[in-house]
């Protein structure tokens, strides 16, 4: 059954960086934006208008398909430029945008790969400074707009297979509350928000995607949310209902993230260790087979 309009971004108008298919966040946020009344841009890298389907997304909220490599200064400027043109001051943008080629190519992180790494740390998390920069420079935010960039807990705390995309990550909520702060004058509001494990084109290409998956949504009281439900609370987000909401990043993990443990995971990992080959066969260590078996 599809959400209702409560009409919280009537008469706002704003870009949405990054979605490249149905899967993507950005895409479901786009939908939604949409449905709460906002007018749209949506935009990308050109290699993303070749492969993905940012052009339908576009038609599909009938607003302008802009070609933008955030990475890219220049291309930023152009971008907030047409937006500009086209749709006026903007109130929002959202930045969900998101690549390692150390992840594509299942390097380890202590293998990592520093150009593709570099490279990560510019894509996924430098790019928010770029565009709220570029937004700047071209006067394209209109006093008391709102900026979200999407993260992940990897930021704060390890997850193995997530590899530099957690730095990038942090780096990411780094950004926000130096900008945040900064912007606060102009009633600019700067957040993220960190979004359960979703299979979306980027997400399952982690390794172990669908154990991290299954396990987040064991340990979460209300389960995983999915890209619609994460693109629900985006959208308050954009909205004047969270106008003092600033510098913040904002779980939406169905619990996950305060969570320790459950009675039924503890029962089903402590049955999973009592034979060391089943911990063989989960990957452990022979000398932490050997410890947990001591002890």
């Amino acid at each position: 059954m599809s959400q209702p309009s409560y009409g919280l971004l009537k008469g706002k108008k704003g870009i949405i960086f990054g979605p490249l298919d149905e899967t993507s966040l950005g895409w479901q946020i786009a939908m939604a934006a949409h449905r709460e009344g906002a007018q749209l841009a949506i935009s990308n890298v050109a290699i993303a208008l070749r492969v993905g389907k940012p052009a339908e997304l576009a038609e599909k909220v009938g607003g302008p398909l802009i070609q933008c490599d955030v990475s890219n200064s220049t291309e930023i400027e152009a971008c907030f430029k047409e937006a500009k043109e086209k749709l006026g001051t903007l109130d929002f943008f959202v930045h969900s945008v998101g690549m390692s080629q150390n992840i594509r190519k299942s390097l380890k992180y202590d293998q990592a790969n520093y150009d593709w790494f570099l490279k990560t740390l510019d894509v996924s998390g430098l790019s928010l400074h770029r565009l709220i920069h570029g937004a700047l420079a071209e006067d394209a935010l209109a006093d008391g707009a709102s900026v979200v960039a999407l993260s992940y807990i990897a930021a704060e705390r390890t997850f193995t297979t997530y590899s530099d995309m957690a730095d990038a990550k942090a780096l990411l909520q780094s950004i926000t509350r130096s900008f945040g702060a900064r912007l606060g004058e102009k009633k600019i509001r700067v957040n993220t928000v960190s979004q359960s494990p979703t299979p979306t084109r980027a997400g399952t290409g982690i390794v172990d995607f669908d154990k991290i998956y299954e396990y987040a949504s064991l340990l979460a009281p209300l389960g995983n949310p999915t890209a619609e439900e994460c693109a629900d609370y985006v959208v308050t987000l954009l909205s004047d209902l969270t106008r003092k909401v600033t510098m913040q990043n904002l779980f939406h993990d169905g619990g996950y993230s305060a969570m320790g443990m459950t009675t039924e995971l503890l029962h089903l990992f402590h049955n999973a260790i009592e034979n060391k080959e089943n911990m063989r066969k989960a990957g452990f260590s022979e000398a932490l087979i050997e410890r947990v078996r001591k002890d």
